[in-house]
């Protein structure tokens, strides 16, 4: 396993070329936050006591999370992903106060769910994930799904095209003929 301190550019681009499919990398878009909100409402139910006052678990994770993210060398793409994780946070947290029934289902039930649409875009992917070969990627991927989100939307496309010149352009796979 490679160092988790490299540039968000090396990241990015190792990550990325696990995710070329483009059917692949739409299941990454609604599969990754479901997994966060899940680890969320998972997380969110118990955590310490500081001054007071409770910090839920997931938010102790959050910050040494966010920290990384803002210091791979892509202040701005940092800033993103950190502030999606934070109000995926936010969302989840009322639910991890909810009762058990509901702090389970929504917890453990949406992360299954948004590992099933996961290995869903791999099968199109012809390819493992990407944590298969490095851990790092389970941090990567909510980084790398903000970059494309937010290059949708026109942002981020100078970092795209980076990444892109390292592990060419995205396709769609024939599914009849094997990965490459």
């Amino acid at each position: 396993m490679s160092s988790p301190f490299r540039p968000a550019i090396d990241l990015l681009a190792q990550y990325a070329r696990y995710h070329r499919d483009e059917r692949n990398i739409a299941t990454h878009v609604v599969g990754v936050p479901l997994i966060v909100f899940s680890i969320g409402v998972l997380l969110g139910r118990h955590g310490v006591r500081l001054g007071g006052h409770e910090l839920a678990a997931s938010w102790l994770l959050f910050a040494p999370a966010a920290l990384w993210y803002l210091t791979r060398g892509e202040f701005a793409l940092g800033l993103a992903v950190s502030a999606a994780i934070a109000a995926l946070l936010a969302l989840a947290q009322p639910l991890a106060d909810a009762g058990t029934l509901t702090w389970l289902v929504l917890g453990a039930g949406g992360f299954f769910v948004g590992w099933t649409i996961q290995f869903l875009g791999h099968y199109y992917e012809g390819r493992k994930p990407a944590f298969g070969d490095d851990l790092v990627g389970l941090l990567v991927g909510p980084m790398f799904v903000a970059m494309e989100v937010l290059a949708m939307a026109g942002w981020f496309k100078p970092l795209v095209a980076r990444v892109e010149s390292r592990v060419g352009p995205t396709f769609v796979r024939d599914l009849a003929h094997p990965a490459t």
